[in-house]
């Protein structure tokens, strides 16, 4: 009798009930080893590549790539490809009773058996074929691979030896793949030829340089060629994707749940533009991103300390308003997935090299797919610049048990009264959406008055703490 193991898609975080998959790293007949990455499965809220919890041959692919999966569903059934079971860790005391284990993502399904596990069968060649629901054509079996050890729980897998792709890391692999650049022609200059994401942008410049001297540049893998002028004029049918659903459905019942109210500043922010310039000539700051939204969110995060009624979340089962200590720094992500709001535990506590590299790291993490379910959740106050689109002002609409979202528009040079006198200055029209349940017009209009005092004189800032 031939026993085998089925891994189920197990919940990758803060309770998601589905995720798509986007595809699979492996085939049918393919020997896996336990912790190795087998697809890239797309949640509500980020990419994340999935890594098998048993070791054993693929039996069959329960989902083709594309196709939205529940949590708890099939995704790949495991044998040891002689009639035995794939292999599942054993007990980490040593008694041999197998138990669920934690991978680097999720918990394996329970065991089925409680025999001794089989010996781990070794890795045969790598493949990149497309995986099929048939087994492939037998291959000629290569020189057996030594045993490694499994990763520890929570640790980053690093597939590259495993396999002959060079030594990067996930995020690196993903920003290469979506711009059709190859790493085996890449040099890295990172530790031990670590191949980092200046080594691609390197090679990307080099690849726009051939194409401006005449020669076609390589195509993305996946990327279909540009449509042709009578294509442009048909519809376009545009699959709606998992971050694009999750934000419809939290902004419709964001919309119908709290009632919003929206008042707008337009404020003179030519001081607050003099101070950054002379901020980013400081030594502590030289080579970090200071600029206007940094220094919007650090003077938000300090006002909200004697605001506390815009840091705060509606409790209606219990009746209570809860005011937040901590200021939980939603920015808002604007990528190729959709729109996701990344979070800054704590922000009112960071200095501005401090908030301007935690924003960095989360706006770069979002475009590149690489965002945790974690990062995504848990935020008490939210930021958006749509000035960066050549907008003046916006009505934003408030995440999810969130209180207030504030929005900045484009700074603009206009005519301006100017100590008695009439001047060209920097403007921006900042517009505050809050929960009017649990704010009070008064409330939200002093907050954006004194948010507006402090960016025309940033001396203010002294007030609030």
């Amino acid at each position: 009798m031939n026993a085998t193991q089925i891994f189920k898609l197990p919940d990758l975080g803060e309770g998601l009930t589905e995720s798509e998959v986007l595809n699979w790293k492996i085939q049918v007949g393919e020997q896996v080893e336990l912790n190795q990455v087998i697809a890239e499965v797309e949640t509500a809220k980020a990419v994340v590549e999935l890594p098998s919890p048993y070791s054993g041959v693929v039996e069959q692919i329960h989902a083709e790539a594309g196709e939205v999966v529940p949590v708890g569903s099939p995704l790949v059934t495991f044998g040891d490809g002689a009639g035995g079971a794939g292999q599942a860790p054993s007990g980490a005391d040593g008694s041999g009773t197998a138990k669920r284990t934690p991978t680097l993502v999720g918990y394996g399904a329970e065991p089925s058996t409680g025999k001794r596990p089989a010996r781990k069968a070794r890795r045969g060649p790598a493949t990149t074929q497309a995986p099929g629901r048939c087994a492939p054509e037998p291959e000629t079996p290569a020189a057996a691979a030594p045993n490694t050890p499994a990763e520890s729980p929570g640790e980053v897998l690093d597939l590259d030896a495993r396999s002959t792709v060079p030594r990067s890391t996930p995020p690196v692999r993903k920003f290469a793949r979506d711009h059709g650049i190859d790493l085996n022609e890449v040099t890295g200059s990172g530790r031990d030829g670590l191949i980092v994401r200046a080594d691609v942008e390197a090679a990307l410049a080099a690849r726009g340089t051939q194409a401006t001297a005449g020669q076609q540049p390589a195509v993305a893998q996946g990327q279909p060629p540009a449509p042709s002028p009578a294509a442009q004029d048909e519809d376009r049918v545009v699959k709606i994707s998992a971050v694009r659903r999750a934000t419809a459905k939290a902004m419709v019942d964001s919309a119908f749940s709290a009632p919003h109210v929206t008042e707008f500043l337009t404020v003179d922010v030519t001081a607050s533009l003099e101070l950054i310039e002379q901020l980013k000539q400081h030594p502590s700051l030289r080579g970090k991103h200071v600029n206007f939204t940094t220094l919007l969110a650090l003077v938000s995060t300090r006002l909200l300390a004697t605001h506390r009624a815009i840091n705060a979340s509606w409790d209606g089962e219990n009746g209570q308003i809860i005011e937040r200590g901590s200021v939980n720094l939603g920015m808002a992500v604007s990528t190729d997935r959709g729109l996701l709001v990344p979070v800054v535990p704590a922000a009112q506590r960071l200095s501005l090299g401090e908030l301007a590299e935690a924003l960095s790291g989360i706006i770069e993490q979002g475009r590149a797919g690489t965002l945790s379910p974690a990062q995504l959740s848990g935020g008490t106050f939210s930021l958006t610049n749509v000035g960066v689109f050549g907008v003046d002002a916006g009505t934003p609409i408030l995440p999810p048990g969130q209180a207030a979202i504030l929005a900045a528009g484009q700074i603009k040079r206009r005519p301006w009264e100017y100590r008695d006198e009439l001047a060209l200055r920097h403007t921006t029209t900042l517009a505050l959406s809050f929960d009017h349940r649990l704010i009070d017009g008064k409330e939200g209009s002093q907050f954006l008055a004194d948010l507006g005092g402090v960016l025309e004189n940033p001396g203010l800032i002294n007030l609030f703490r």
